[in-house]
């Protein structure tokens, strides 16, 4: 398997581990915040879980279709994220709709976006380093 793909494959056991964090006994707080930060809902952990299953289908077409997904993937998780750290609310969640611009402290913003950030900047770095050589335009 190719780096590439092996990456894609990668995101998909992450995103499945972000949808299965609030059903895991001891990683939400009395006020279900994961690690008391991040509020997943249904709406969070099926994107995650549908995140998770478009990784795991590029992973198995091929490279082609894993550099897709995780230049894609990472454009809109990287976006959502710096959204979040700028205003409190991404788009993903629809949070910038239903709750508008939040003011929380920066610090709880970086920590509560970081996820996003670094997956999405990882993902488009992937997606133009990782054999590019080898998997035609």
């Amino acid at each position: 398997m190719s780096r590439i793909r092996l990456l894609a494959a990668v995101y998909g056991l992450i995103l499945l581990g972000a949808a299965s964090l609030n059903y895991v006994p001891g990683l939400t707080d009395d006020q279900g915040r994961s690690f008391g930060i991040f509020a997943l809902d249904l709406y969070d952990d099926l994107l995650h879980l549908a995140s998770a299953l478009w990784a795991f289908a590029a992973a198995a077409l091929g490279a082609r279709a894993a550099r897709a997904f995780l230049l894609y993937f990472g454009v809109l998780y990287l976006g959502d994220g710096l959204l979040g750290l700028l205003t409190g609310s991404g788009y993903l969640d629809l949070g910038i709709w239903n709750y508008g611009i939040q003011d929380f402290p920066l610090g709880f913003k970086i920590l509560a976006n970081l996820p996003h950030i670094l997956l999405g900047s990882v993902a488009v770095a992937g997606a133009f380093f990782l054999e590019r050589d080898r998997v035609p335009a």
